[in-house]
């Protein structure tokens, strides 16, 4: 029997991995932590055993990874210690004689000038101390989230067009249940040990192009409208959005219009055994929150 503990259990990404898990394996072969147990109440009636665990105490999760076999690292928020939470947990693993670690960085190129502030670098910085710790790893490396899109558009583009930065890179950008799907696939299959995925969506898509998609959905018109910098921000605060957040979205924004994440691996379809779900399919099928203006 292999034990698999996915951290953040009662986050987005960790609840969805928990739930593909259990289509695939036994319930009690599953673990999921969270640092507040009762907010992952769902899971443990499901039959998931839910572990109590912070990253910034290393000591109880050594004790939290007892007798599992498998971790899923779920990267922890921008603009926390996230060093020293994602060390703590790749050397608790080790501690407790975990045998592989999956983690979930950003997909970055090498070569790239585009930093995401408080992710990029320390999204190295844990792989490298994963790829040093001697346990085996899969980093599964995630685009931009399809869920994101409305946010980077401006909010209500059938109502207000599309409102960004200039730029005509495009993003091959995936939905969280699809990559929490993938994340199953790794920690169930055999064959995934210390390799590198790209989980891109398809088709990439520009700015202009969801401009386009939002004007067949709609059947009018939804215009690009090429703002600056600083008017993009103030867009978004308008809309309710604390500066600091919204400057932390312009540079994913800016990161899309050079093409940051326009790769093309064919990951996260092998993954999957199927075609992920496309740009023009998630909009289409969120088209009623859009033109609500609401959030996904």
């Amino acid at each position: 029997m292999t034990r698999i503990l996915v951290t953040g259990a009662s986050g987005n990404i960790g609840r969805m991995t928990l739930k593909h898990l259990s289509k695939r394996v036994p319930a009690n072969d599953i673990v999921g932590l969270a640092r507040d147990p009762d907010k992952a109440a769902d899971l443990a009636a499901g039959g998931i055993e839910i572990r109590k665990g912070d990253y910034l105490d290393r000591e109880g999760l050594v004790r939290a990874f007892e007798g599992i076999d498998k971790v899923m690292l779920v990267s922890t928020h921008a603009f926390t210690d996230r060093n020293t939470q994602h060390q703590n947990v790749i050397e608790a693993a080790k501690q407790a004689g975990v045998r592989h670690v999956v983690y979930m960085p950003i997909i970055h190129n090498p070569e790239s000038t585009i930093k995401l502030p408080h992710v990029t670098e320390e999204d190295i910085f844990a792989e490298e101390k994963l790829k040093a710790s001697g346990l085996t790893y899969t980093l599964v490396r995630h685009p931009p989230f399809l869920e994101n899109i409305q946010g980077y558009v401006g909010g209500n583009p059938l109502e207000k067009g599309v409102l960004t930065p200039a730029g005509t890179g495009k993003a091959g950008y995936a939905s969280r249940e699809e990559l929490a799907e993938a994340h199953a696939v790794v920690l169930t299959e055999a064959g995934h040990e210390n390799k590198s995925y790209s989980l891109y969506g398809g088709p990439a898509v520009s700015f202009s192009d969801i401009a386009q998609i939002l004007s067949d959905i709609s059947g009018k018109p939804v215009p690009l409208k090429a703002v600056s910098d600083q008017e993009y921000i103030a867009n978004l605060v308008s809309a309710g959005m604390p500066e600091p957040a919204a400057r932390f979205v312009l540079t994913w924004v800016q990161g899309v219009n050079v093409g940051e994440w326009e790769g093309q691996t064919g990951d996260l379809e092998k993954l999957l055994g199927r075609k992920p779900t496309t740009p023009a399919e998630f909009l289409r099928a969120n088209y009623a929150s859009l033109e609500l203006g609401t959030k996904n």
